[in-house]
């Protein structure tokens, strides 16, 4: 995903396979402000608030556990800034290298356990604070360098400056392999899509964009196993669909290309890649039915 901007509601309904209803849904919860138009940091938010749903953690549940981080943490937007994740039951934080209940703020001393039963006083919360605060402050000042325009070293040495305050900010890594990859520094823009991968394994854009790298470069078995697991992360995700009814069809697989350019359509059903997704669909079915 290249930084742009503005993302409009149509944009982002296509690209998480959302409703207006349900959109305007967690607009009266506020758990999503309210907008015409999104930024890439909202992006983040859609997608941190997508994999609390995919855990079946009730809205309210979410509700009081942003209101908690704003108060505790001291952030404004905890969807975007910072690492949320659960185990279906609680919602949890990652913090200068811990887990914090986001709740309670108690630490968790292994939040993977089945049972979450290991706390202790969470320790230094300000500097803590402060940490997350100045790693997001980094990570907007890059996505303003590439907006800008600005000279693209500038924006690569405050990503780096993100991960040296959080080695584990998927979000800055990913950027970071898209940026090498841009350049065609492959083999760079592999290690830091793969770093963003071991960071975050439940992040359908690194997996989607190092599919593109590995399809770029002609791997295309490689491309194909993470265009899914791109999907398996997100049934949703409508590129993963166009990318890998593309590479079906190269691949002589002209069965598979029909049921994702189908799937395409259903999440996707206007505009220029629509217009392509149903021309591409009507010659193959004359190919398939011949």
């Amino acid at each position: 995903m290249q930084a742009k901007a503005e993302y409009s509601r149509a944009d982002v309904r296509r690209k998480f396979g959302l409703s207006e209803r349900q959109l305007r849904s967690w607009e009266r919860q506020n758990l999503i402000r309210a907008a015409q138009t999104y930024s890439f940091s909202d992006l983040l938010a859609f997608q941190t608030l997508l994999k609390l749903r995919e855990k079946r953690i009730p809205a309210p549940q979410i509700g009081r556990a942003l209101a908690s981080l704003r108060r505790k943490l001291e952030v404004n937007e905890p969807l975007s800034e910072l690492r949320i994740v659960s185990d279906g039951r609680k919602i949890a934080v990652h913090v200068a290298g811990q887990k914090m209940e986001a709740i309670s703020g108690q630490i968790l001393l292994d939040f993977e356990a089945p049972e979450l039963g290991g706390l202790k006083a969470f320790p230094d919360r300000k500097g803590s604070a402060s940490r997350i605060r100045e790693s997001e402050a980094w990570f907007q000042k890059g996505l303003e360098m590439e907006e800008t325009g600005a000279p693209i070293q500038q924006a690569v040495e405050a990503y780096e400056k993100v991960l040296e305050l959080n080695p584990q900010a998927a979000g800055a890594l990913v950027n970071l392999g898209t940026i090498h990859y841009r350049m065609r520094a492959f083999a760079e823009a592999e290690r830091y899509y793969t770093r963003a991968i071991a960071a975050d394994p439940a992040y359908p854009l690194a997996q989607f964009n190092l599919g593109n790298l590995y399809d770029e470069q002609g791997r295309l078995e490689e491309a194909v196993e993470h265009y899914r697991e791109a999907l398996h992360l997100n049934p949703n995700y409508a590129d993963a669909h166009f990318n890998l009814a593309l590479l079906s069809e190269r691949m002589g697989d002209s069965l598979k290309a029909v049921h994702h350019w189908k799937i395409y359509l259903k999440l996707d059903g206007s505009g220029q890649w629509a217009e392509i997704a149903r021309r591409q669909l009507e010659r193959l079915k004359q190919v398939v039915l011949r």
